[in-house]
């Protein structure tokens, strides 16, 4: 008896003690939680350079940035997408200095990297890991799905005179719990410096792990965001000189139909953004019509007086 009682004791204390770890899990929430003196590296706005400023700039410099200044585009794609794909490889990606496709699978219609991995987290990681490998000369990493559309120009613009020695990790920040990251459908935007540290801690599994967490799975904008963090890199809100988001999280044509609605007394100036750097969410032929827009409807003999011109990639055969 004295041993069965022991064992219904034993039993009623593991019990309890699995009930009460479930009862944790059930309130537990996925975020990862960083030390309170981390907050004062919370991300600022992040803006190009004014008019002024650029104006500033002898000749001699604004040929030597705009010259430095060059993106590698991760396109992150899956046959799924095709059409998707293919429009991007048709359209905005030849703006690129140089562009990689990187698929879950392979694909005969389209070219691309296969990286044979169908975890979303794990393949980006992957594609990171290759083009800072490919990258060369390269010092700046604009990271996109396909339904994205790109103004690489005007990104290369916002990083004109931002050294990529430093850690940027730029575009559309969104806040979880205490994590600040950036969102990944309107485009991320990672200098050298960021990937190289980035690079450095996917080594480190129990900051950073391939396969994410044993209990809770996060996204992968937000497991990026946190393998960042850990290498100390946060995330900044790309934005204008008035304010205005340059990573929209919207496609043009909500944009408009928003501001339409909600300003209907001045509708372009309520939208978006002169310098606007993505679009979200475009289906195939608004790229197309995206693509006539931005590059190859021009007023003839209007002048708009840039004082900067970024030359295509040698060999490209873009608009």
């Amino acid at each position: 008896m004295p041993s069965e009682s022991g064992s219904f004791l034993k039993g009623v204390i593991l019990g309890g003690v699995f009930c009460l770890i479930l009862a944790l899990l059930g309130t537990f929430s996925p975020e990862i939680q960083f030390r309170s003196d981390d907050h004062h590296h919370l991300h600022h706005h992040l803006k190009p350079l004014s008019r002024e400023e650029l104006q500033k700039l002898t000749v001699a410099q604004m040929s030597k940035v705009t010259q430095q200044v060059r993106v590698y585009c991760l396109i992150m794609v899956t046959p799924k997408i095709l059409v998707h794909w293919a429009t991007a490889n048709e359209t905005w990606s030849k703006h690129c200095d140089r562009s990689a496709f990187y698929s879950s699978e392979s694909a005969k219609a389209l070219e691309a990297i296969d990286l044979q991995e169908k975890n979303e987290w794990t393949r980006l990681r992957k594609a990171i890991t290759h083009a800072y490998d490919s990258a060369g000369g390269i010092r700046w990493f604009f990271v996109a799905r396909p339904t994205t559309f790109a103004i690489i120009e005007n990104l290369k613009y916002l990083v004109l005179v931002k050294d990529s020695s430093q850690p940027f990790y730029i575009g559309h920040v969104q806040k979880s719990g205490d994590l600040e990251y950036v969102e990944y459908e309107s485009g991320i935007v990672l200098s050298y410096e960021a990937v190289r540290r980035l690079v450095e801690v996917f080594k480190d599994e129990s900051k950073c792990p391939e396969r994410g967490h044993a209990i809770w799975t996060l996204s992968e904008e937000k497991q990026l965001a946190t393998c960042l963090r850990y290498a100390g890199v946060f995330a900044e809100n790309g934005e204008d000189e008035k304010g205005k988001e340059l990573f929209n999280k919207k496609s043009v044509n909500t944009l408009i139909s928003d501001s339409m609605s909600q300003n209907p007394s001045d509708v372009v100036e309520a939208c978006c953004s002169d310098m606007a750097i993505t679009f979200t969410g475009m289906s195939q032929s608004q790229m197309q019509v995206m693509m006539y827009g931005v590059y190859r409807l021009r007023p003839y003999g209007h002048n708009f007086h840039d004082s900067l011109t970024f030359l295509p990639p040698k060999d490209s055969d873009n608009d």
